[in-house]
């Protein structure tokens, strides 16, 4: 049967001030009286499932005494509102006040009426250890899916390093002391390019839904896609599979981290030792979406094919051990970039043909020949070419999401 139709635009930004405001949900009930996790806790069913999430990493010194406004974009919507703040890379506790949620309006301006005070186990401030994470307690209200959620956090004591996703490919905001009430965005002057501390919300839909946690480098981060308007190709899957009537899997986490590898880490801890905490912590998640090898092939010295082959089946035995589906992509031709030569191409063709004929995942996705150009197979489709022969553009990005098979991210179900 055909899925009632969501919300969307100004109904679904009023709808959104309306609930949040006034604790509106599943049968007016509020959700609120669920007793809060603890920090760290793992998924379950009353974590829902999980709507958006960023991959965390070590990007720079923390602060006392700062305030992050942080703006979202919601894949699958619901009741129960929860975020996951993250002090993963921290090497001191840090201490959040004043955490509260609303939708933005304009920049760092929230609509009116919408921002609401989140809690942890009933109190206004946690402070998280060193290595570790904490849910908030469930927030009273329906959240619909698509929207500009904004979650401001206050810290007044923090220190050593921070966590956090540098390369967001949206806009958020900073400032001095505590303005996490406002709903103006006059004390939110300073912009920022990154995500801090907040890397997962999760809501719990009115049915059975699913997620789907695309791990990834700079491609699945977005790079070269349009900054502010959700153009990485895990947004343009959201929307496909919002309005899918074959699928049961509407939430997406994108768990791309730019410059990523498989085998060792750099930027980001490698996904062999980020998969756990990135994509299988996530409440309700059903698949993994395996689109990552290109910085292992173009690094110096780069891996071999049977290296990456044997990190792929790693984490296809890691996903299935728990219980979940993993789907595949092959790697994007990138002939032109800086670091390409006939070697890496070699083994970038060999890695593809296993992932194309070996049976390890559940299903596979051909990014290869969605990108590629039909003159020359090593290179992207210039119209798809973000202009460095790497990264697709917004139109690139969109061809790849059209070219998921929306059913094969719901083998769990089957």
């Amino acid at each position: 049967m055909p899925r009632t139709a969501r919300p969307r635009g100004r109904t679904a930004l009023a709808i959104l001030s309306c609930c949040l405001l006034l604790g509106c949900g599943s049968g007016g009930t509020p959700q609120g009286d669920e007793p809060a996790p603890p920090a760290g806790a793992p998924t379950g069913t009353g974590y829902g499932v999980v709507t958006w999430a960023s991959s965390a990493d070590r990007i720079g010194a923390a602060a006392d005494g700062r305030g992050y406004r942080l703006v979202v974009h919601t894949s699958v919507g619901g009741t129960g509102l929860r975020v996951r703040l993250s002090n993963a890379f921290g090497d001191q506790p840090v201490t959040f006040d004043n955490v509260h949620a609303g939708l933005q309006r304009e920049g760092a301006a929230l609509v009116p009426g919408s921002n609401r005070r989140l809690t942890f186990g009933g109190a206004r401030s946690v402070t998280v250890p060193a290595g570790g994470i904490v849910y908030s307690d469930p927030l009273p209200g329906h959240v619909p899916a698509a929207s500009k959620l904004v979650v401001s956090l206050y810290v007044p004591r923090a220190g050593g390093a921070l966590t956090g996703h540098w390369m967001a490919m949206q806009t958020s905001y900073t400032t001095d002391g505590d303005h996490t009430a406002e709903e103006s965005g006059a004390n939110w002057a300073q912009r920022t390019g990154s995500w801090f501390y907040l890397d997962a919300v999760t809501v719990r839909p009115g049915t059975a839904t699913g997620a789907v946690a695309a791990l990834g480098d700079s491609i699945t981060d977005g790079w070269q896609s349009t900054t502010d308007l959700d153009r990485r190709w895990p947004d343009h899957l959201a929307r496909r599979l919002r309005t899918s009537p074959t699928t049961a899997v509407e939430g997406v986490a994108n768990a791309g981290i730019a410059g990523n590898k498989v085998l060792t880490d750099g930027p980001g801890q490698s996904a062999l030792n980020r998969l756990s905490r990135d994509a299988l912590s996530l409440p309700g998640l059903r698949t993994v979406f395996l689109f990552q090898g290109v910085n292992d092939i173009k690094a110096e010295p780069g891996a071999t094919a049977d290296e990456l082959i044997a990190g792929y089946r790693t984490l296809a035995d890691r996903v299935h051990a728990a219980g979940k589906c993993v789907v595949a992509a092959t790697i994007a031709p990138y002939k032109g970039w800086r670091e390409w030569d006939p070697a890496g191409e070699a083994v970038r063709r060999k890695v593809n043909a296993f992932i194309r004929t070996s049976g390890e995942f559940d299903a596979v996705t051909d990014f290869d020949r969605i990108l590629r150009s039909p003159y020359d197979h090593e290179r992207i489709l210039p119209a798809f070419d973000g202009g460095d022969h790497l990264h697709p553009n917004d139109k690139g990005m969109q061809a790849m999401a059209d070219g998921v098979d929306l059913e094969s991210l719901d083998c769990g179900s089957r």
